[in-house]
């Protein structure tokens, strides 16, 4: 039995606000899906983020559907569930995916936690934020319980783990139940690939890449997926690597040898099919920024699809000295560092999930979230019973609910 493992793919995301790069995930992912048939595979498993946000453009909806036929085509069937990105927070609603579920996509959800493939219990949850952990640590316990019935058992989550997150995570290592024979994590960008428990724990990374800080594991490991063979006791993992559509090329140079460094990048692009993009640490910069940053752009500007640059002023650190001896401090990191004086987890997690709402504009999901650690932490036991009335009756009816109508009539006039 083998099947491929796939995750953060992040459809419909403009990357720099660039459609060029919006299109680079798309061609990403058309590659991933051919490749998924030719390793013909039994199946497939989407650990989350399948597009960049819960309300995905017409465009990024076409896209994975032409995947997903292709598949369908091949005798292949999808399982996925909804990452941090795809999630609709608010109680109630429902995530991009579920549109494709007539079109055979297996959608593991709270309602439906998990299906069988012949003889292969496949069990998972989509994205439960911090503040929300203890009832995801309860719905893992009750997973856990149904894989012991099973001789081979697949948890597909997309959570942050301590053990390879160094700040923000979901869970700890042990939290995580031990009796599943593979683990199919998303959320972090790096391939990750650990035993743990009875089988092994993998992260296959993000398909693109979808920040510049993941270059160094796309220098070490490439794009791409997995294969894996569950035949024998413990899972065989085959990475599969995706030739991303776009270079990215990272360059230190030296101010005062500036035309030298530049010929050097132009003799590397000149013949690339696509426009890279460049990445360049100027250092030991003694003018105007603006002046210097005019030179590489009129020199440059024709080769490359975006050039980021960095200027380190004469007797500056450069960006690379900084990074490898200092640790890197930012918003976040300054908000849990305050936060640590209150001696509240609970708060602690609430702030560092409001922070990444509201950097993204997502105003609605913001309130939910603070609606939902109102209810938790200070509603009476009587108004809990009522919200727990209030959701079961919403859970069975989930395909039914307006938000789900509104969304497939929006996409049936997609398709027409």
């Amino acid at each position: 039995m083998k099947f491929a493992h796939l995750a953060d793919t992040h459809l419909g995301y403009r990357q720099f606000g660039l459609i060029e790069r919006e299109r680079d995930f798309y061609e990403v992912f058309g590659k991933v899906i051919d490749k998924i048939i030719e390793e013909k595979v039994d199946f497939v498993i989407h650990s989350g983020d399948l597009f960049e946000t819960e309300k995905p453009s017409p465009v990024a909806l076409l896209e994975f559907q032409k995947g997903l036929l292709k598949l369908k085509g091949a005798g292949i069937p999808m399982y996925a569930i909804a990452g941090n990105h795809d999630s609709v927070v608010r109680r109630g609603a429902i995530p991009p995916q579920v549109i494709f579920k007539k079109m055979g996509l297996k959608v593991i959800s709270p309602i439906n936690t998990n299906y069988m493939h012949d003889d292969v219990f496949i069990a998972g949850l989509p994205f439960y934020p911090a503040s929300k952990n203890n009832v995801l640590k309860s719905k893992l316990a009750e997973l856990s319980k149904k894989a012991a019935e099973h001789e081979k058992s697949i948890l597909v989550l997309h959570q942050g783990i301590d053990s390879y997150l160094n700040i923000q995570y979901e869970l700890e290592i042990g939290d995580i139940p031990d009796n599943f024979n593979y683990y199919a994590l998303g959320h972090i960008h790096k391939y990750i690939v650990s035993d743990f428990g009875k089988g092994k724990l993998v992260y296959p990374g993000s398909a693109e890449i979808w920040k510049t800080d993941e270059l160094k594991d796309y220098y070490e490991n490439g794009k791409g997926f997995v294969v894996v063979d569950l035949d024998g006791p413990k899972p065989q993992i085959k990475r599969v690597k995706i030739d991303i559509p776009r270079v990215f090329i990272e360059r230190s140079l030296d101010y005062n040898d500036l035309d030298s460094g530049i010929a050097g990048i132009k003799e590397t692009i000149k013949d690339y099919e696509k426009q890279p993009i460049l990445k360049l640490n100027i250092n030991n910069v003694d003018s105007d920024t603006g002046y210097v940053y005019d030179i590489i752009k009129e020199e440059l500007g024709d080769l490359a699809l975006m050039i980021r640059p960095t200027f380190n002023m004469v007797g500056e650190e450069s960006i690379d000295d900084i990074i490898v001896n200092k640790e890197s401090v930012g918003p976040k990191e300054l908000i849990i560092e305050k936060l640590a004086d209150y001696e509240d987890k609970d708060v602690e997690k609430l702030a560092i999930e409001l922070y990444d709402y509201l950097s993204k504009d997502k105003l609605e999901e913001s309130e939910a979230l603070i609606d939902q650690f109102f209810i938790e932490n200070y509603q009476t036991e009587k108004e809990d019973a009522e919200l727990k009335a209030e959701e079961t009756q919403a859970d069975e009816v989930e395909e039914e609910t307006p938000e789900s109508k509104d969304i497939q009539v929006t996409f049936k006039e997609v398709l027409e």
